[in-house]
């Protein structure tokens, strides 16, 4: 595969809101071929009919022979299952990336059974929203969006260099680089304990408020639920694989709502505003140039 331009031939894999926004994305990079791989054949008559891809597949098979680059969208496990399921197929120096939201199993798993010929280069875009599948796919997605690589010690400088330049290419702004460990360790606070308070906030009062709740709820509570709309399947794998670090995260939260539970209750106001100002200079300093 040539390293200066992407003009080779692609596979995504799993053809829903991430791939079918890398897929769309993917086009102004001009490659020889797009080609989209899902179980569902009314997304890939959807994908196709819009313009998105040029070939499409329920499943892999001998074409990926031809491939150079493989875009895994698939949920955690689907990733590993399908990449173990397609090795006979997949071409000497194809290089192989994930968009996982959790890295160490898949990471581990994976390399447990990659042919030194092939290389997987772990990635995960920090990019979504609510709706999901392909009508919800934008190429927009990834303008400004944070791009997490997490090299997995069988990775070459050509390998990371390639999916680095793809995820700026495709507007990705930042690109970190840190280990699959601290990767899931990290996310466990910035994204999954926030679904945990979000569905746990939406599910507090299922009968008390269900009649009037909306007549009362403002900007906070949205803001504060909006990822309450939520995948269930996919978050059940990502909490289970992550469970050790999430239980830790969630018992860190409970820690902090107790001190500001005792102040309250003990109507300690010099420590409520510590409480306050120091949760304002941190969201001052999050949003700072964004």
């Amino acid at each position: 595969m040539e390293d200066c331009d992407f003009n080779i031939n692609i596979a995504v894999v799993g053809m829903g809101l991430i791939g079918g926004s890398y897929a769309m994305a993917l086009r102004d990079l001009e490659p020889k071929c797009v080609i989209g791989i899902d179980k569902d054949k009314y997304t890939l008559k959807s994908a196709l009919d819009d313009g998105i891809i040029d070939g499409a597949y329920e499943s892999g098979g001998d074409f990926l022979k031809e491939v150079d680059l493989i875009i895994v969208a698939l949920y955690p496990k689907d990733t590993i299952a399908f990449i173990k399921n397609n090795l006979q197929y997949l071409k000497k120096g194809a290089l192989i990336t994930d968009t996982s939201g959790i890295k160490q199993d898949i990471v581990e798993n994976i390399n447990s059974f990659l042919p030194e010929y092939l290389e997987f280069i772990p990635g995960h875009p920090m990019a979504g929203k609510e709706s999901r599948g392909i009508k919800g796919a934008s190429k927009d997605i990834f303008k400004g969006a944070n791009y997490i690589i997490t090299p997995g010690g069988k990775n070459t400088s050509r390998g990371l260099q390639k999916i680095d330049k793809m995820a700026r290419a495709i507007g990705c702004s930042n690109v970190t680089y840190i280990s699959p460990k601290e990767h899931d360790r990290i996310i466990t606070f910035t994204s999954q304990l926030p679904h945990v308070i979000a569905v746990s906030l939406m599910n507090l009062h299922e009968e008390e408020y269900k009649d009037s709740i909306e007549l009362f709820t403002g900007g906070s509570f949205k803001d504060a639920t909006r990822v309450a709309q939520i995948n269930s399947k996919l978050w059940t794998e990502l909490f289970i694989m992550n469970s050790d670090n999430l239980i830790e995260e969630i018992e860190n939260f409970q820690n902090s709502m107790e001190i500001l539970k005792k102040a309250i209750m003990s109507k300690d106001i010099s420590t409520m505003r510590c409480i306050f100002e120091k949760s304002m200079l941190k969201r001052k300093e999050l949003v700072k140039g964004q």
